[in-house]
């Protein structure tokens, strides 16, 4: 009897990378690295400045919590956090996040229709206005009913939509839940069909986030409280919903999510089936804006390149202030090459020698601060190779400076070095965050009329900047 031919294909994750990916890679890892040696270099400052040593520890915090932690745990995540569905959400650092502890089956208008009317009310979506209030509510302890939360990823994206009930009009406490669309013909482990995939916690306080220290809502531990308590709701409002469990489905666990709250759950997974659920045409019109929302937001200019851009004018101001006070002070600058030179008689000859040289030298500063702005500006638009460029020319400085530092040279600090190793060091950091290369590279591709399918580990981004 003939055997089957089998036929051998290599994995997505078995595919030689491409160089564009092993560049950015590096750049996010030396990113990572730099941030280190600035928050170093912020905290050996601090000492030297007197009664400014909390604004410096600040800064240090700052540095550390919102750059250097996030991103050393995107780089080690991305070896040991496999990427593929194991019950857990992720954080956008890449650390394992919520529970995954319910399973929905029906379209979006007819969840919507269900938890608004079991009393949810949508979250808005996270931008600078809704984080502002958020900030501002939760210091004047003033309610905000939809609230956005912090995006956690599944299936290479974060979450679609999520709700959520405030307590007693505390923004510091909250019950919510988040849901992921999954993706086409996708089956749970068992072959058990969902459409919806959603993470429910209880938000109990504010505090700092365990592992990168953070400002964070903090989580009841028992998770399988707040799951029962959305399922029990939607069975309240007898809409036509109907719930099935999953024993077992994972094995109960003890843990820590992304925040370093503990967590606990039994493993049982309810599946919520809403398909029954009478939806009107504004249900379906809401469903519709949502689904236009998202895709703005996913077409729209991520921060940590409108970030990276504006760092880049700011070198180049820099720059210019420095070009035009060379100018304004001509005579004191070229009195101070004579004087560098040693010579202490000078004639005409050499001094004009000199002077072409400065102007020399000013002029390719100049050349090169517009080659820097044209660059800053195609970073703006999305190309991804004025990233790269950029992101060379900054590393580039940054070695050149680290070299000159670790050899003796001149010591660095922000006394005199505030608008260069900096900005340096903050230009990679936000160009080489997973959001601004992938909205660089997604443009590159559309224009070639690709469609662009995202692996779950290149989607959940390193919001370094955020």
């Amino acid at each position: 009897m003939p055997q089957p031919t089998v036929t051998k294909t290599r994995s997505a994750s078995a595919r030689p990378r491409s160089v564009n990916v092993v560049v950015d890679y590096a750049f996010f890892v030396f990113g990572g690295a730099s941030a280190v040696w600035l928050a170093w270099l912020v905290f050996t400052e601090s000492f030297g400045w007197g009664w400014f040593l909390i604004l410096f520890f600040v800064l240090f915090w700052v540095l550390l919590a919102y750059l250097v932690l996030p991103r050393l745990h995107r780089i080690l995540t991305s070896i040991y956090v496999p990427d593929y569905f194991i019950g857990r959400a992720r954080t956008s650092d890449g650390l394992l996040g919520d529970p995954i502890n319910l399973a929905v089956l029906g379209t979006e208008a007819q969840l919507d229709e269900a938890m608004r009317t079991a009393g949810w009310t949508r979250a808005d979506e996270v931008t600078l206005a809704s984080s502002w209030r958020i900030i501002s509510s939760t210091l004047r302890r003033r309610s905000y009913d939809e609230a956005p939360v912090s995006p956690l990823f599944l299936f290479g994206h974060q979450q679609d939509v999520a709700y959520q009930q405030e307590v007693k009009g505390n923004p510091a406490e909250r019950h919510h839940v988040r849901f992921w669309r999954c993706p086409e013909g996708w089956l749970l482990p068992g072959g058990h069909r969902a459409d919806w995939m959603a993470a429910g916690t209880f938000d109990r306080a504010v505090g700092f986030s365990l592992f990168t220290l953070q400002v964070t809502h903090k989580i009841d531990a028992n998770t399988d409280v707040e799951r029962d308590h959305i399922v029990s709701t939607l069975r309240d409002a007898r809409v036509g919903v109907r719930v099935d469990v999953i024993k077992d489905f994972s094995s109960g666990y003890h843990s820590r999510n992304g925040g370093g709250d503990s967590i606990e759950t039994d493993g049982d997974l309810p599946v919520i089936d809403v398909r029954a659920v009478p939806v009107d045409a504004a249900s379906i019109a809401v469903s519709n804006q949502a689904d236009a929302r998202r895709t703005a937001l996913a077409e729209k200019r991520p921060v940590p390149t409108i970030l990276g851009f504006l760092l880049m004018l700011l070198r180049v101001v820099a720059g210019g202030i420095t070009v035009v006070l060379t100018l304004l002070d001509w005579r004191d600058v070229i009195q101070s090459e004579l004087a560098a030179s040693g010579r202490t008689a000078v004639d005409p000859a050499t001094r004009s020698t000199i002077e072409l040289v400065v102007a020399i030298v000013i002029g390719v500063l100049i050349v090169g601060l517009v080659i820097y702005l044209l660059l800053a500006v195609l970073v703006y638009l999305g190309s991804n190779w004025a990233r790269i460029a950029a992101m060379s020319l900054s590393a580039l400085f940054i070695i050149v400076t680290a070299i000159d530092y670790f050899n003796g040279g001149p010591q660095i600090s922000l006394r005199n070095n505030v608008l260069g190793l900096p900005l340096d060091i903050l230009v990679v950091l936000a160009l080489s965050s997973q959001r601004a290369r992938l909205w660089a590279r997604r443009r590159r591709q559309r224009r070639r009329g690709i469609d662009v399918l995202l692996s779950p580990r290149a989607a959940a981004d390193d919001t370094t900047v955020r």
